[in-house]
């Protein structure tokens, strides 16, 4: 799969692609993988334009904030096909899923949960773990906080 990412400036010794533009990032993919902090700055970066602009084919995966993805644009674009589909960890007005998206074919929702599964808790235990026990030995521990 060729990757290409959006961000403020590139970023060195990445072999990805770097779009200066969210648009026209949208306009080169498939789909879409949201992975942003939230905040003011962000807030509905994800918005009718980009929709429009990911077309028929294109899905939307959001795993960062709700905040970040305009819920009316994406009602609209998912009811009129403008895209193809989205899947959403996260939502605006978490915990309570926007009742517009439920009544949706073409969306996956999760409750911020996407990234348990049985491997992933299963590496998060074995990482502790392994970190308590270099801790206690006296050792570096491997992913300090």
């Amino acid at each position: 799969m060729e990757v290409g990412y959006h961000n403020r400036k590139p970023r060195e010794g990445l072999p990805l692609r770097y779009f200066d533009s969210l648009v026209e990032l949208a306009k080169w993919c498939d789909f879409l993988v949201v992975a942003t902090p939230g905040g003011a700055g962000t807030r509905h970066l994800i918005d009718r334009t980009v929709l429009e602009a990911l077309g028929p084919n294109g899905y939307v995966v959001n795993v960062s904030r709700g905040s970040v993805v305009d819920t009316a644009a994406l009602v609209q674009a998912l009811s009129t096909h403008a895209i193809a589909g989205a899947r959403l960890d996260v939502y605006e007005g978490e915990p309570h899923a926007p009742e517009a998206l439920i009544a949706l074919a073409n969306v996956v929702l999760t409750p911020h949960v996407g990234g348990r599964s049985p491997e992933s808790i299963t590496a998060s235990v074995g990482n502790f773990l392994n970190n308590a026990e270099r801790h206690f030995a006296g050792e570096p521990v491997l992913t300090p906080i």
